[in-house]
């Protein structure tokens, strides 16, 4: 029999993690729908469950000194509801883009990054905020930058005793944010390619700071460095023309049921002007 365990506290969970091969829930928008496709394919083992969501204070965003704090239970309609300044908007784009209204009322962010999906809508957003991931164990307490935290295909660097209690946001004064994605149709989809961005600028609308990262165009999403050194010191209004071939050579997408290697290398660079032009 699957045993099902819902700690009060993060110090019990953190115990159960420790202590046995658990399945942690927190929205359980993927871990379902994983359960069920193994019980079709006729395998009936499953593990234990361990249930966060009954640990006060997981589901907050908080501003610190440093910038945001989001608990492992934020939903994406929490951070679609919450007050965020503009360096956000990729991030809440790709909120409401996340499934219908029921998967982004009960999914949450830190599900979808430890998913570790290539087409994890999340991950390129958290990636251009220079996002750190917060991991807690019966050991303590590490903080890891998210790009070494994903470490692969729907793998993480995350150890078998730990939990993701938080995302980690600094501050950038100034800046603002977008999210541009393609699928075969607007909602409702797995990304083809998908871009993300965040600028800020000085007085003179020159860029001085860019992170620019791209999703489902290789194993892991990835930031694209040469192209953010090529946009600094570029006025904003002429940054959609920066973007060339060259800039996605790193890249390395596939072919499959829904795009080829070559078109989702060619839509990666019509959307990353896309997304210049919106920022």
């Amino acid at each position: 029999m699957t045993a099902y365990h819902r700690p009060a506290t993060l110090q019990e969970a953190l115990a159960i993690r420790a202590a046995r091969d658990v399945a942690v829930l927190a929205g359980g928008t993927d871990i379902f729908p994983a359960r069920t496709a193994r019980a079709a394919w006729g395998d009936p083992t499953h593990r234990d469950v361990l249930d966060l969501t009954a640990i006060h204070g997981l589901d907050r965003i908080e501003a610190t000194t440093q910038g945001w704090r989001i608990g492992c239970l934020v939903t994406w309609t929490a951070l679609m509801q919450a007050a965020l300044p503009p360096v956000f908007d990729g991030l809440r784009a790709a909120s409401r883009e996340i499934g219908g209204m029921q998967v982004q009322n009960r999914g949450t962010l830190v599900g979808n990054l430890v998913t570790a999906s290539p087409a994890g809508d999340g991950i390129p957003n958290l990636l251009a905020l220079d996002a750190s991931v917060e991991l807690a164990s019966p050991r303590g307490v590490r903080v890891l930058p998210l790009a070494d935290f994903v470490t692969g295909y729907r793998a993480t660097a995350l150890a078998a005793d730990e939990l993701v209690t938080a995302l980690l946001v600094p501050r950038l004064d100034g800046g603002r944010g977008a999210f541009r994605k393609l699928g075969a149709r607007h909602y409702l989809v797995i990304s083809i390619a998908m871009a993300a961005g965040v600028v800020a600028t000085d007085a003179a609308g020159r860029i001085t700071t860019a992170r620019i990262a791209l999703g489902a165009c290789s194993a892991v999403a990835q930031r694209l460095p040469g192209l953010e050194a090529a946009l600094s010191g570029v006025a904003l209004r002429d940054a959609a023309g920066v973007p060339q071939p060259a800039h996605l050579e790193n890249l390395a997408p596939i072919d499959d049921i829904r795009a080829s290697a070559a078109y989702r290398r060619d839509a990666a660079l019509v959307l990353l002007r896309d997304l210049l032009e919106a920022l």
